[in-house]
């Protein structure tokens, strides 16, 4: 044999080599992603080593560091034209006190009710909302530390109770009707796979409800003296099952479940037994919820990146279930819905990296709904360890009859199932949508202009839970570092105690100027438009806004930076 044909054998040697490993690499990524998509297989956190050292890409997408590219401004065009933009406007003050100074405005306020020129000597829901968009939170404070991921956090109704959820298998109750934020019981959790996922109040606050990688729910008491800790079966037809979103109806009879077998699940807590088993999704069902008081309608979304509307008076298990229409739009799959509460708008978080808002009157076509199908079979991705494609950051990518009202985009969500809502009626008149982030931040926008009015920013790693108090201005959110922050309003030169030796520091997160009058004056921003605020990080204001502050301004925020700079350590 000459050189050459060993030259060429060699080649071929080399190439099927290649060719083999290639082939092997492809497989393990195939079986990798299906593993973690069943649950079977989980990403180990940063603390690892092995990934520090061998791979710093990874680790960099681990700490959740980037935020997704936003290429465009809010579209206004659909919400301005809607009787949701007109009854938030109305709910929170802003089409009764529109644009005018703020600080002058809260002054009248004031003035005409000690005057008594406010007729009912108390402010109105408008005018208190209009208030509370002054007071928005902007500092926090640590008031829990579990050192595991927190994977839920959630108030009660009445804002009395706060219950947690962690993955070290323990519930906590904390006790905040004095304002504080006191454990008073801790709730061992059975038959736990992976974590707990969710959870959920009875309407009456008196009971919880919770959801792991296993065949049943689990009830437990809050308030009475013997613990009460009960099993319930809901007898699904695959081996690996999991509950991802649970809750209960409004009379505290049946509760509500979606699960990974794509299929909606109803417990009868009078009967003790599963009454309702409906085939919903083609894919993973990640979250359900009602959308008001009846508990008549309800709300599913999964990973087929569709939300289906349900009658739950149609609904039967031995039946053929059809929704009552469907939502598409999403380019990907869903992580969260959660309604308005007024049997008409809801909201849908997704691993597209975007929050839609909707109108259930305004069902999508068949077309739209093939349109998402289509879409979501090319995604070749998975969210819960590689980063996001740059097509899914795109804006150009909105899918042809789109029927949401609004999209609003700058949070991250990766890893997890992120969670976001409405924010109060009483506070704020609905007029914000608050969420999670993978980046560690809380995002707060405003529905009036699409753009965030608030970024939140101090955990290390992924914030999957927030949940806003029903009665005043703080927000407590569940992160993976294991902590839960307060989220509160402090004026600028307040010290508030700071002890900077303890660990419950407070810093700052300042607000945009936001409002629906003030549309799309500053630069889209970017990860790299955050700059350091003072052990935090704020939304950088554009040169065209800079331009428009005055020297009194520019030396006012001068001082404020001053005084919030931490010493160093």
């Amino acid at each position: 044999m000459n050189s050459d044909d060993e030259d060429r054998e060699s080649s071929n040697r080399d190439d099927t080599s290649s060719m083999s490993d290639e082939e092997s690499d492809t497989d393990i990524a195939t079986v990798l992603t299906q593993l973690i998509r069943s649950g079977r297989a989980h990403i180990l956190s940063e603390s690892n080593s092995v990934f520090e050292e061998r791979n710093e890409s990874f680790h960099d997408f681990l700490s959740g560091a980037r935020l997704p590219f936003v290429d465009s401004p809010p579209d206004l065009t659909v919400l301005e034209g809607t009787d949701l933009y007109l009854s938030t406007s109305l709910s929170s003050g802003f089409f009764k006190h529109g644009c005018k100074s703020q600080s002058s405005r809260v002054t009248s306020l004031l003035f005409q009710r000690q005057v008594g020129m406010k007729g009912t000597g108390h402010f109105s829901g408008g005018d208190r909302s209009y208030i509370g968009h002054n007071y928005l939170p902007n500092k926090f404070k640590q008031v829990a530390n579990c050192n595991h991921k927190m994977f839920c956090g959630t108030y009660s109704k009445d804002g009395n109770i706060f219950l947690s959820a962690a993955q070290d298998r323990v519930l906590r109750v904390f006790d905040t009707s004095k304002g504080g934020f006191d454990c008073i019981r801790k709730i061992p959790a059975r038959d736990v796979g992976w974590s707990i996922l969710d959870t959920a109040f009875s309407p009456d606050g008196r009971n919880i409800i919770y959801s792991s990688w296993s065949e049943a729910i689990h009830l437990c008491n809050i308030y009475d003296g013997v613990e009460r800790h009960e099993v319930l079966p809901l007898c699904p037809e695959l081996r690996r099952f999991c509950i991802f979103s649970l809750t209960f109806s409004q009379d505290g009879n049946e509760v509500l479940g979606g699960a990974n077998d794509g299929c909606l699940y109803i417990y009868d807590c009078e009967k003790r037994q599963r009454t309702l088993r409906i085939d919903a999704h083609d894919e993973d069902v990640n979250t359900v919820a009602y959308a008001d008081e009846t508990s008549q309608i309800l709300f599913s979304g999964a990973d087929d990146g569709l939300c289906k509307v349900w009658d739950r008076r149609t609904l039967a298990e031995n039946g053929e279930a059809k929704p009552v229409g469907i939502l598409g739009g999403h380019v990907d799959g869903l992580t969260f819905v959660d309604s308005r509460g007024d049997g008409r708008h809801l909201i849908t978080n997704s691993k597209d990296q975007s929050i839609k808002l909707w109108d259930m009157r305004k069902f999508s076509g068949s077309e739209v709904q093939q349109r998402t199908r289509t879409f979501m079979s090319s995604q070749s991705w998975d969210y819960s360890f590689q980063n996001v494609p740059w097509r899914l950051s795109c804006s150009k990518n909105k899918i042809a009859g789109d029927t949401s009202l609004m999209t609003y985009r700058g949070h991250s969500v990766l890893r997890t199932l992120i969670r976001c809502r409405f924010s109060p009626a009483f506070s704020t008149g609905q007029r914000y949508i608050y969420s999670g982030c993978a980046a560690g931040k809380v995002f707060i926008y405003d529905v009036l202009t699409g753009m965030p009015a608030v970024v939140l920013t101090g955990h290390s790693d992924c914030v999957r839970d927030v949940s806003w108090h029903p009665y005043s201005m703080d927000i407590i959110d569940s992160a993976w570092d294991g902590r839960h922050f307060r989220w509160f309003h402090a004026a600028p030169d307040s010290e508030d105690d700071i002890d900077f030796d303890s660990e419950e520091y407070i810093t700052d997160s300042e607000s945009n100027e936001s409002n629906p009058g003030f549309r799309q004056r500053r630069s889209l921003y970017r990860d790299d438009d955050l700059v350091d605020g003072g052990g935090s990080r704020e939304v950088r204001r554009s040169p065209r806004l800079a331009a428009r502050a005055t020297p009194q301004t520019a030396r006012r925020t001068s001082q404020r930076q001053a005084s919030n700079r931490r010493p160093p350590l």
